[in-house]
């Protein structure tokens, strides 16, 4: 974090047990069930400092949702539990950490985004239709889409107390639940892949790799353009091409969201971070494999009236015409971004 002059790669540093959430120095973390116990009526929290890398974006963090140990480790604990929802879901059911907080899903099926990095978003869903800050987006997980039974949260003998003591209501209402899952989701950084690495000039890429990046951030690839810098997206919205026809309504993506007619098609630029474990690709996932999705870029660009610029500058009008190689360069790459002490992480396991 740009306020925190602690070099990468150490990720997050708490002054209390919690220890490092993604670090490849430290992987003993703490690996409690519940939060810390409080003991009594008076009780002070244990600040947490978010550090990151140092050519990542502050996070711009609420006044009013600071980080602190004990409500992250009660966000954790939310997070995973069955008894946000009255059908058995829950945040970590369809947000799995093994695939970077995604999930495997069948095909022609909106694949899941990911929870990795969105302490830096401030637009959410493929079509944008929720914005704003995490709090905002938990507030509509909790109420809106879990449809959370308060009742049932405030039943529960361990949320009572530490609610009571954390956020200091005799009450808990959606808000609270959403303030506290923003805290957890908030520390899911993922900065520790092999790409990472090689950045910072600690490990090198072979010469595929090396290749792969090459044609990734230069106008060979033109991948760089909406998967910018070290975030591996610009949080923005672009039509591609992947249909010229939007009879299909899941086809429209942001349109559906604002009506105007200058975002038909368009879609939010997904985080390439950990891609390579995702099953499907694009917003209904169409594309099975990192290939696909390359072949799709070389010469299955579809032309329409709202196709962005980048997609038919000179000479690229027919798409990248990349031959295998470097296509299988672009993939190597691509498998840099996963990041397997963030997978493996026991901190960001579920606590039951």
């Amino acid at each position: 974090m740009k306020n925190n002059a602690i070099k990468f790669p150490i990720i997050a540093v708490a002054v209390f047990l919690l220890g490092s959430l993604s670090c490849k120095k430290d992987e003993n973390n703490s690996n409690n069930t519940t939060p810390p116990a409080p003991t009594d009526s008076v009780y002070t929290l244990t600040p947490y400092s978010i550090i990151t890398h140092a050519r990542f974006p502050e996070i711009a963090i609420p006044a009013d949702n600071q980080p602190y140990v004990e409500k992250i480790q009660l966000g954790r604990r939310l997070y995973y539990d069955v008894l946000m929802s009255n059908d058995g879901r829950s945040c970590g059911g369809c947000h799995n950490q093994q695939y970077g907080f995604t999930k495997p899903v069948p095909a022609n099926t909106m694949p899941i985004l990911p929870h990795e990095n969105m302490a830096w978003y401030t637009n959410f869903m493929w079509d944008g239709s929720k914005s704003g800050t995490l709090e905002e987006l938990m507030l509509f997980e909790t109420k809106d889409f879990l449809q959370t039974d308060l009742d049932k949260i405030n039943n529960d003998p361990t949320y009572k107390t530490l609610f009571k003591k954390y956020f200091k209501v005799d009450y808990i209402t959606h808000k609270e639940i959403a303030y506290a899952l923003a805290q957890f989701v908030r520390i899911l950084i993922s900065q520790n892949s092999k790409y990472d690495d090689y950045f910072i000039g600690a490990f090198p890429l072979n010469a595929d790799e090396e290749a792969g990046r090459d044609i990734f951030f230069s106008e060979k690839g033109d991948c760089f353009h909406c998967h910018s810098t070290l975030m591996m997206t610009d949080n923005q919205f672009h039509n591609t091409g992947l249909d010229s026809d939007y009879t299909n309504i899941a086809d429209r993506g942001r349109y559906t969201t604002t009506n105007n007619p200058a975002d038909m098609g368009k879609f939010r630029t997904p985080n390439l971070r950990n891609v390579a474990l995702r099953s499907r690709y694009m917003h209904d996932g169409r594309f099975t494999s990192l290939m696909d999705v390359i072949n799709f870029y070389d010469h299955g660009v579809k032309h329409n009236g709202n196709l962005d610029p980048i997609m038919t500058k000179p000479g690229k009008e027919n798409g990248l015409k990349l031959n295998e190689l470097q296509k299988q360069q672009l993939v190597a790459f691509l498998n840099t971004l996963t990041d397997s002490t963030f997978i493996n992480n026991p901190s960001l396991k579920s606590p039951f």
